[in-house]
Parts: structure tokens; sequence; C-alpha cells
């Protein structure tokens, strides 16, 4: 049997390819070519864009893959979801889609929109949204350069954005946050009844979170005084509590620990002044908790 995995073509692909390598899968792509190759025989990919997936997946062409939630959410898509994945292009923080206008709109508000045009590429999301909030707005679809368009072409974009800058380098001020998104890992539905695609999927499931996981942690040990262990200890936040191990010198003992990445530059001073010697820093591949 194979499980069929669609993967995201564009500003995901290297970053998803990075965690599923770290996930212990090694996922190759000849140029031009839309079809990987995985050193699983179980599996078999398709690379497409993140904005079809949730229908190819809903359809049954393909047993899963990995897409934007809010792609899911403007198809409307019938999918399992089988778990959350906070990646992307820059970073752990998700997306989020605006509703934008000039700095120098009469527009303040939502419910301002009344009557306006407006331009995204998430228009039946965007649809259904002023529909719940009893406005009438002329919506079109945006294929690109969507900044640009106010005022001249549309009065109020909706777009995406990780972090607002190109908004407010075209001059636009954000007035309403309509949906918060993230990546997802998503399942066909008679896929997921299945019981060797469901056991197979839940196995992904399983290293992709350790991987996603490991990302954001490193290991750390050292050698310690033995009459210094309490005073360290103290120091080191861990997942649980540090690894302790003797050492042939019965003064000394050994700590290891898995530790948040960003507080490690500022706990290898303090744990050298406590008397830590031999600090080892690593990366992890995954954490499985």
């Amino acid at each position: 049997m194979k499980l069929k995995i669609g993967l995201p073509k564009g500003s995901l692909q290297e970053s998803t390819f990075r965690l599923f390598k770290n996930a212990g899968y090694t996922i190759k792509l000849r140029e031009r070519s839309y079809v990987p190759v995985i050193d699983d025989n179980e599996m078999e990919g398709l690379v497409i864009r993140a904005q079809e997936m949730a229908r190819y997946v809903e359809n049954g062409i393909l047993d899963m893959g990995i897409t934007g939630l809010d792609w899911v959410m403007e198809q409307d898509a019938k999918v399992v979801e089988l778990v959350r994945l906070r990646y992307g292009k820059v970073g752990f923080r998700g997306v989020k889609w605006v509703v934008a206008v000039p700095n120098n709109s009469p527009i303040k508000k939502v419910k301002d929109l009344q009557g306006k045009k407006i331009a995204t590429e998430l228009v039946g999301f965007t649809k259904r949204y002023l529909k719940k909030q009893g406005i009438e707005a002329s919506v079109e679809f945006s294929w690109g350069a969507t900044e640009v368009k106010p005022p001249l072409l549309a009065d109020a974009i909706i777009e995406v954005t990780e972090t607002g800058a190109s908004l407010v380098a075209n001059n636009l001020r954000i007035i309403e946050t309509i949906l918060e998104s993230e990546t997802v890992l998503i399942a066909n539905r008679n896929a997921w009844k299945d019981p060797w695609k469901r056991r197979k999927m839940e196995n992904i499931v399983i290293l992709l979170r350790g991987a996603l996981l490991a990302e954001e942690k490193v290991g750390l040990k050292m050698n310690i005084p033995r009459n210094k262990l309490e005073k360290v200890t103290q120091i080191l936040p861990s997942l649980h509590t540090p690894t302790v191990s003797n050492l042939s010198d019965d003064k000394w003992v050994a700590i290891e620990v898995i530790i948040d990445e960003k507080v490690v530059r500022d706990i290898i001073p303090d744990l050298k002044r406590a008397g830590a010697q031999g600090i080892v820093e690593y990366p992890l591949n995954k954490v499985i908790m």
C-alpha cells in the first residue's frame, strides 16, 4: 500500500522539506519536477500549491497534505485536521489575513466597507465573513500585487501578512484581522478511516511534531563538582529534571538537559560561574513528548 501525500510548492517548500528531513524522511525533487522521491517505500508525493491542497485531499486524490489553515477555510474543505505545525518561511509565527486601506482612506472599521470594492486572493472566505457581518460589498479576486490596488482599483484589500511591513511600505494601514492561520496537516476522511493509512499518518504526525519541537530546543551537557550540584540544577530549566550521571571521579557528576535554545546564551555564563565545566551545546533532530 501507498500513502499519497501532498507537499506545498512555493514559500513553504524548503522549510517543509527540512522539517521532514529532521523527522527522518529525505525528500528529493528534481528541477521542474512535481513528483518528489521520498526514502520511504510506503509513501509517494506530489508537490502542488498550498492554495489547491485542501481540494485534492478532500477529493481523495491525496490521502494527506500540508497547507495553510486559511486555504482549508477558503475552500470550506471537508477534511480531517491532523495537527497544526507552527512554522513558515521566516520562522515559527503564523500569518494573519487583514483588512487594509490607504492611510488617507475614510474607512475606519469593517462596517465602513458597505458598498465598497475589495481585492483579495481569499475570495470565498471573505464573502462568507462579510455576509456574517451583514455587509454587502464587491469582492474581486486578486492575481497578485494586491497591495498596489488601493485606491484606484479597490477601496480596500484583504491580504495575508506575517509582519505587516509590506503593507506599511505601500502606505496602507490595517483596520481589522479577519483570520489567523498556520500550517496544518490534513487528511482525506476515507483515508483516515483506513486502519493502515491512519496508523501511517499517526506515525508521521508524531515525528513531525517531534522535529518541530526540536527546532526550538538544544541539548546541553556538562561536568559539575558534586558539591556544586544543587547550585547548578537551580539554574537549569528542563523538560523534566536533569539527567545526572556519576563519573569515574566520585567528586564529579555529569548533567544533561534539553532546554529552549533562546535561554542558552543567558544561562551558560551563570553555569560556568556556578562551577560547571566542559559545557557542550548540541542540536536536536526530534523531541518526542
